[in-house]
């Protein structure tokens, strides 16, 4: 089975046409609702996106089962009025919801926070219960810059400040996806953002007490650990020089899904890291979702990549692909194949 452990909503139009509402009048009008119907939040995932199929026929054109979808983290827009904020990630959320309910053997969900710049993730906590417990969401994400660039006023991932969530993720537990939302700043586009608050995370998580406070706590970090596999070496002459356990052994208390899209930075991650702490993951459809010329596959089709490797057994890649997803998300799946037939 093929379990993609990071994939976005596809959402109909509505929504987004409701986010320009609420950021133009900031609030001043209520809240109002995205007011898509069922048959519309159907045939969003049954429309051409990103320059392809549409998202379901996308995961069967690859193979994907099974696929874990969050909000698209560069719509959520943490760095706006809070309340704004809020009322989008809820009827974000309120959509993945509705799709795994009707294609329940095709999708999990991975709620989304209404996180702000400097304010206690106390704050989400009753949201968060209520995602997992009433609607079912198996992990949520994890943004450790919501203020999108603009500001150092939240502290990094391994400070105390984080601990109220951290708590509350393990009494549910549910594994936190670290994925950094929009970007403000005019000197890096968010892909780069992306992967340098995925660095800063690992970084500082493992320089930490967190997994010691915390030690059945679950994160996975999205894009590979971001430049991490490629510099554990720098930060392990560090950890040699202190004394005490290795950084890279340190590496392995954090799980590592493989939005990667190349051979080679694919078998860097897994020999780094082990196949044991790698979740296969594509985030298709989406920004990799191109064909490359030279070889006529899509980018994002990471699927047969990871299958060529010589060097992996066949319980690794059966790791990788399946067994590591259903332990840290908690996945009841069924026994047939999921994405398959279904529209």
């Amino acid at each position: 089975m093929i379990i993609d452990s990071h994939g976005h909503v596809t959402a109909p139009e509505k929504l987004y046409v409701y986010k320009a509402n609420i950021l133009s009048h900031r609030g001043a009008h209520g809240r109002g609702s995205h007011g898509a119907s069922d048959q519309e939040i159907k045939d969003a995932l049954n429309s051409p996106v990103f320059g392809g199929t549409s998202h379901l026929e996308q995961l069967k054109e690859v193979g994907t089962d099974m696929q874990l979808i969050s909000p698209r983290p560069y719509q959520m827009m943490h760095s706006e009025d809070p309340k704004v904020v809020r009322w989008f990630i809820e009827e974000t959320n309120d959509i993945i919801y509705k799709q795994t309910k009707f294609y329940p053997n095709v999708f999990r969900g991975v709620c989304g926070l209404p996180q702000s710049p400097g304010v206690s993730p106390k704050e989400v906590l009753p949201y968060l219960e209520k995602c997992v417990k009433e609607m079912g969401f198996v992990g949520c994400l994890l943004n450790p810059d919501p203020s999108e660039a603009t500001s150092t006023t939240t502290p990094p991932l391994g400070d105390r400040f984080w601990y109220p969530l951290y708590e509350k993720m393990v009494e549910l537990d549910i594994p936190g996806h670290i994925h950094s939302a929009g970007c403000r700043s005019p000197r890096l586009p968010y892909s780069l953002h992306f992967i340098n608050e995925e660095s800063i995370g690992v970084v500082s998580l493992l320089e930490s007490n967190v997994f010691k406070d915390f030690p059945a706590l679950k994160i996975l970090v999205s894009h590979g650990g971001g430049a991490i596999p490629y510099h554990w070496a720098r930060f392990e002459a560090s950890s040699l020089r202190r004394g005490g356990e290795r950084f890279s052994e340190k590496m392995r208390n954090l799980y590592y899904d493989t939005v990667l899209y190349s051979s080679e930075s694919l078998q860097l991650l897994i020999k780094t890291v082990g196949a044991d702490r790698c979740l296969f993951g594509t985030e298709r459809p989406g920004v990799g979702t191109v064909k490359d010329p030279r070889t006529g596959r899509w980018l994002d089709e990471t699927r047969f990549l990871i299958e060529a490797f010589d060097w992996l057994s066949a319980a690794d890649k059966k790791l990788i692909f399946e067994d590591n997803a259903k332990k840290l998300f908690k996945l009841d799946v069924p026994a047939q194949s999921s994405a398959k037939g279904v529209s």
